[in-house]
């Protein structure tokens, strides 16, 4: 055996033992972090551990989900992070207990048809991928369980109206997109106490931000590095809530429905240089 070949097999051996030492003590949480995994073929029976409510494969090299994931019944919590991961199967959206699910830093540019099927999930996070909103599908917007949805660091412009679905949202991830505005929608969001969107092509706000408890001293907004229209920059060199206080006037008002009517100031700001993400690399 070449000396190349000697990490690869003994991470494969340490995925083995701990599935085996899960087996023997009954293990309801499974690590299999960095362990040099490129496909669920190098996990025998793992799917047949009815009993694992915990399953961590973070920084592997899965590049494919088997869809008998959906066996494993009890499961909780899956962190699929930082893999090669290009699609997702149907199955994941039927897992009956699944309350968190982490596929951030993938490399994925499209969702299965009825995604947003998941029966209890609560955090979903999808940041840094490439996804955008033409890959939603219909019934994204309708987990109404969902608690914090984190997309940033992917190609969207825009989000569709079904936002204002998810009635027990409370952190709101957006960071590092194209987004050029944000629907008037998330005004109905009444439990949002986070809002990241930094780093994006906004130049104006929907006045319903407003209306949302974003200023307790448990509340976050970030909105920097985006080229807003004057008056909210001047606003926000005076803080967030002075934004939040410029949002309720009629004199904001004017300015936003101008904007939506085609009255945009300049031409609309360019999109970021994403060609050397990782997430676009091709394994």
């Amino acid at each position: 055996m070449s000396q190349s070949c000697l990490p690869v097999q003994a991470k494969m051996s340490k995925a083995k033992k701990v599935l085996d030492e899960a087996r023997e003590t009954q293990n309801r949480e499974l690590d299999l972090v960095d362990k040099g995994i490129s496909s669920f073929e190098e996990l025998p029976g793992l799917f047949n551990m009815s009993n694992i409510t915990r399953l961590t494969l973070s920084h592997n090299r899965i590049s494919i989900i088997n869809p008998g994931i959906a066996n494993l019944l009890n499961l909780e919590i899956l962190n699929l992070s930082n893999n090669f991961l290009r699609e997702l199967p149907v199955s994941l959206s039927s897992m009956p207990k699944l309350r968190i699910l982490n596929v951030s830093i993938n490399r994925l540019d499209s969702l299965p048809r009825g995604f947003g099927a998941f029966p209890v999930l609560e955090v979903l996070d999808l940041s840094y991928n490439n996804i955008n909103e033409n890959v939603l599908p219909g019934n994204f917007f309708m987990m109404e369980t969902l608690r914090a949805l984190y997309l940033g660091d992917n190609d969207f412009e825009y989000l569709p109206p079904g936002l204002g679905n998810l009635k027990n949202l409370q952190i709101l991830g957006l960071r590092d997109n194209d987004l050029l505005e944000l629907p008037r929608e998330i005004g109905e969001l009444t439990r949002l106490r986070e809002l990241h969107i930094q780093h994006n092509r906004l130049q104006i706000l929907p006045p319903e931000v407003a209306q949302l408890d974003l200023l307790g001293s448990k509340s976050v907004m970030k909105m920097e590095e985006n080229p807003w229209v004057q008056p909210i920059a001047e606003q926000y060199l005076l803080g967030i809530s002075h934004v939040i206080e410029y949002l309720k006037t009629e004199t904001y008002k004017i300015i936003y429905n101008r904007h939506m009517n085609g009255g945009r100031s300049g031409p609309v700001p360019p999109k970021a240089d994403k060609s050397k993400k990782a997430s676009r690399f091709r394994a």
